[in-house]
């Protein structure tokens, strides 16, 4: 069982809960938080003489719309209700997990007034992995993520559709097959619900806490590829990293010395002067992609662990202030930017690739013993530049969209939903490209003599035992899609 706490929680750590399959619960801090910010804001209604936003009034350009007072629950269920305008495609389970997980935190500051039993269903379902059905389009990144958190809290009211155990069933099914009860929402609940950008900070969390593994995967494969290539080892000097010092530079250019130390083939004497762009720079472009990724999760580790809902509750100086806590712009950038760095890290990966077939250094065409009758990786290399054209129609900027929403009152809008949804688009295309590029690094570092350094051999050991060499023509998406699994673990 893991205790929820108050305080800054890692994405690291985000991701570890989720992956562990550990049951959460909350610390006695913050279920003392939830109670004092739900006792502060029924004491504020009964003492306001004056409308408060989505409390007692309607929502968006229906705000000076006046609720009476044994409506306010109603108010909040059909808010769920009409809210839940999701299309698209299905969001992966593991991401709702996430949506759910961040949601809990963000309402257990007790800067929201919801319920205890209301945080306490959405730990009911993270724990019985009952997750609800949420679709992909509907959120504009401003007001919130309005549709698809409309989706995950459907499922309190046992309404909509969610997983268990690996199916799509109708929530109230699963409500009674588990003996579960919907949830009476009471004041603000709804809003407090719908109100967050937990979408967009679900997936850019996901996809951090992947990321790091697949960054380390594309050092190691582009030192195989550098050293199948016959490459030079000069451009890494730290010497040349200590004059222009870009933490992401210095570190992978350390990185790519400690790969390919010990190899006898990068210190064999060369018939080139230096190597093309994608291998010279490796450290420059690979660097300035981490270094872009990392400020990224420094804004994400931010959100994550912030109050995004509205009205904002501050109980230490009697306010319930309405304001823009929910707007997405600063994960809407972001998330361009993660886009971009990813979808530099497959460019210059496909690069590499092609030069890897390109029959010079010693390298047979197509990297096939008999070019011409095999086409051996040739199209393998279409798949990629496919592939990498495509992340580039991606990294196309969502955040400098905006359209004019709910009568005008939401006049500017974040699209920073879809940036998540493309960043993902990207994330996976990454994984596709270096994939590839290992299947050719691997096959070239085959046609050498000798051997490369003991991490690089280990590595093409570890491969060879799930993809073989290509003596002659084979379907080559097999062989990618092993590639695929194979960093992936």
């Amino acid at each position: 069982m893991i205790e929820l706490d108050h305080r800054h929680y890692s994405i690291q750590e985000i991701s570890e809960f989720i992956s562990s399959g550990e049951k959460i619960q909350l610390s006695a801090q913050l279920v003392q938080n939830i109670e004092k910010g739900r006792a502060f804001l029924e004491d504020y209604i009964d003492r306001a003489t004056a409308p408060i936003y989505g409390i007692n009034t309607g929502f968006g350009s229906l705000c000076d719309t006046e609720i009476g007072k044994a409506d306010l629950g109603k108010l909040q269920e059909n808010l769920v209700r009409s809210h839940a305008c999701g299309l698209g495609d299905l969001v992966k389970p593991e991401i709702v997990k996430y949506m759910l997980l961040l949601k809990i935190l963000g309402l257990s500051k007790g800067n929201s007034g919801v319920k205890l039993e209301t945080v306490n269903a959405l730990i009911q379902f993270y724990n019985l992995d009952i997750l609800p059905v949420v679709y992909e389009q509907g959120s504009l990144g401003a007001s919130g993520d309005l549709a698809p958190l409309a989706h995950l809290s459907l499922a309190l009211l046992g309404e909509g559709k969610v997983y268990f155990k690996n199916m799509i069933f109708e929530t109230s099914k699963v409500f009674e097959l588990k003996g579960l009860k919907p949830v009476s929402l009471g004041a603000k609940e709804g809003l407090a619900l719908l109100n967050g950008t937990q979408f967009m900070s679900a997936y850019a969390t996901y996809m951090l806490a992947n990321l790091d593994h697949q960054v380390k995967n594309i050092d190691k494969i582009s030192a195989l590829s550098l050293d199948a290539f016959d490459g030079r080892v000069e451009p890494f000097d730290a010497a040349v990293h200590a004059v222009r010092p870009h933490s992401g530079q210095r570190e992978t250019a350390q990185t790519m010395r400690e790969m390919l130390a010990g190899s006898e083939w990068i210190t064999k004497a060369k018939a080139h002067v230096q190597d093309p762009y994608s291998f010279r720079c490796i450290p420059q472009v690979h660097g300035a992609s981490k270094d872009a990724i990392a400020y990224v999760r420094s804004v994400v580790e931010t959100e994550i662990n912030s109050v995004t809902d509205n009205p904002t509750l501050i109980p230490e100086e009697d306010k319930i202030i309405s304001a823009g806590n929910f707007h997405g712009q600063p994960l809407a950038l972001v998330l361009d930017f993660l886009c971009i760095a990813m979808a530099e890290l497959a460019s210059i990966s496909e690069r590499r690739t092609y030069k890897l077939i390109s029959g010079q250094r010693g390298l047979p065409a197509y990297l096939v013993a008999n070019p011409g009758l095999n086409s051996g990786l040739m199209i393998a290399q279409y798949t990629a530049a496919s592939i990498v054209s495509q992340n580039k129609q991606l990294c196309t900027p969502s955040s400098v969209d905006t359209i004019d929403s709910s009568n005008g009152q939401e006049d500017h809008v974040s699209m920073g939903a879809n940036g998540a949804t493309k960043a993902l688009r990207v994330f996976e295309n990454l994984k596709k490209v270096i994939a590839i590029e290992l299947l050719n690094a691997a096959q070239a570092a085959d046609f050498r003599k000798g051997k490369s350094s003991e991490i690089l051999e280990n590595l093409r050991k570890d491969y060879r035992q799930k993809v073989h060499f290509i003596e002659d023509d084979v379907v080559v998406s097999d062989l990618i899609h092993k590639s695929i699994a194979f960093l992936e673990h």
